[in-house]
């Protein structure tokens, strides 16, 4: 077997990812080892995703001896592009035990673009920068040719002790071409058997498009840039029918920074929805201003929309624009309120902790919340990332930490208004207020529908026991810490 394939996420050393439940195979795993098999080559996958921990690859490095092992994180998974330790360390375990096989080992990810030296350190031989297939492909072909790397486009390797970094490669501009992921190479009923008992559907992943032309200053962006591509409606329709006709999900993350920016986009892809009949139902991330134009939100509900995400961030238009978010805080109450009016529901991503954040700031994103009580919260404090304006203006303070161990961290790495521990009990707090607020709302519709509570909706009206005095006390720890 001449390559295998891996990538270093693993859902077990994340313990609050592995709480949700909600695992996705690794979709940009699965995408190049479909583009290295279409070119000749047998592939061969270990999916991280499920294991214990990287010793599980030395069986299948000992049984399939391939010559070739390659590191392809999942760039369209937003945990992939968080750059944490354990993840990181994850990979130098797997390229080491890779190496005492023999084999060449390449990486390519978020983590390993901006931190490349490490990697080299660790047993790695290349380390692709940016969007990764159309190099992989041709690093291969000249290593199975005996040719010289020097002059290939986004790649760093060492050369003796010399550390060799060439140029960056254009973005594809022709995803259509590319084939389908490499599907077969995983053990989807894993995935499945996981979802269904938990959450009781089955949700599959797939990406609609590469990339991000905004310029959110926080906001890392190592594979693609800044540049925007989109596959067609038609080629997106096309795996979808393929996927519920192989696999049977009931429900799909479409896992793009930006769903349907391109004009048209989303309603073309409506029309091709209603014109094949297909059912099915799905989750994406949007911007609010994006969602105001043309008739966005009809579109998404009438072709099986179920969940909007959106960066919200924060209910001050001072942090922003700070962030050079684009947006302002009356598109995210105006969105949220289109998006309610078509039975979708809305999720809402904050971010505190960002610079010249204060308590007024932090009470007019509560503020926000509660005024428009989306479905669902994620909660994050701002994190600096390499290659971003955010990081330049923090890097002198990242003396003692500069990742975070894993998505559960939250660690403040530089100098903000409040400290670490101060953020870690206003996520606390946050998520207890935003609770009891939707107990309340259950125990409203339980007097007025006491027949037509689920089990779900019982549960919140019961946890407001909980969380009533839960936000009391969080909010007297807060005051003294802030």
């Amino acid at each position: 077997m001449k390559i295998l394939f891996a990538h270093s996420y693993f859902y077990k050393l994340d313990i609050k990812q592995w709480r949700f439940k909600q695992p996705y195979p690794p979709l940009g795993t699965l995408l190049a080892a479909a583009v290295m098999r279409s070119s000749g080559y047998e592939v061969a996958l270990f999916d991280s995703n499920l294991k214990d921990s990287p010793a599980e690859v030395i069986p299948m490095l000992h049984t399939s001896r391939p010559k070739y092992v390659v590191i392809y994180d999942d760039g369209f998974n937003y945990l992939t592009k968080m750059c944490l330790t354990v993840m990181r360390e994850a990979a130098f375990s797997l390229a080491e035990e890779s190496k005492k096989k023999g084999c060449i080992v390449v990486v390519s990810s978020s983590d390993a673009a901006d931190q490349y030296e490490k990697y080299l350190d660790h047993g790695v031989d290349f380390v692709i920068r940016g969007e990764g297939e159309e190099t992989l492909h041709e690093l291969i072909d000249l290593l199975e040719r005996g040719e010289d790397t020097t002059s290939l486009a986004g790649i760093a390797f060492r050369n003796d002790n010399d550390t060799v970094v060439t140029s960056s490669r254009p973005v594809m501009r022709d995803l259509d071409a590319l084939p389908l992921p490499a599907w077969d190479l995983v053990d989807v009923e894993s995935y499945r058997n996981i979802w269904l008992k938990h959450h009781g559907y089955f949700s599959m992943n797939l990406a609609t498009t590469r990339g991000c032309p905004f310029k959110c200053n926080w906001c890392a962006k190592p594979i693609y840039g800044n540049r925007y591509t989109s596959r067609s409606p038609f080629r997106v329709v096309e795996e979808i029918e393929y996927l519920l006709s192989e696999y049977s999900p009931d429900h799909f993350w479409m896992s793009d920074d930006i769903f349907g920016l391109k004009p048209g986009w989303v309603q073309e892809f409506n029309r091709l929805v209603q014109k094949k009949s297909l059912g099915f139902r799905y989750k994406i991330q949007s911007r609010v201003d994006l969602l105001l134009q043309e008739d966005t939100v009809r579109a998404l509900a009438q072709s099986g929309a179920e969940t909007v995400w959106v960066g919200a961030e924060s209910g001050s238009q001072k942090i922003l624009d700070a962030m050079d978010k684009g947006t302002t805080v009356a598109q995210i109450y105006e969105a949220s309120k289109q998006l309610r009016r078509h039975g979708i529901r809305v999720g809402f991503f904050l971010q505190f902790g960002y610079l010249g954040e204060t308590r007024d700031d932090i009470d007019f994103t509560l503020k926000m919340v509660l005024d428009l009580m989306p479905d669902e919260i994620g909660i994050s404090v701002s994190y600096p990332l390499p290659g971003t304006v955010f990081f330049e203006k923090v890097k002198g303070e990242l003396i003692d930490k500069q990742n975070w161990s894993d998505s559960d961290d939250l660690s403040m790495m530089f100098q903000g208004t409040f400290s670490s521990e101060f953020y870690k009990e206003l996520h606390r707090y946050i998520h207890a207020v935003y609770r009891k607020h939707k107990g309340y709302a259950t125990i409203r519709k339980l007097f007025r529908y006491p027949l037509r509570l689920s089990h779900t909706e019982l549960r919140s009206g019961l946890a407001v026991l909980y969380y009533l005095p839960s936000a009391f006390i969080q909010r007297i720890r807060l005051n003294r810490l802030g």
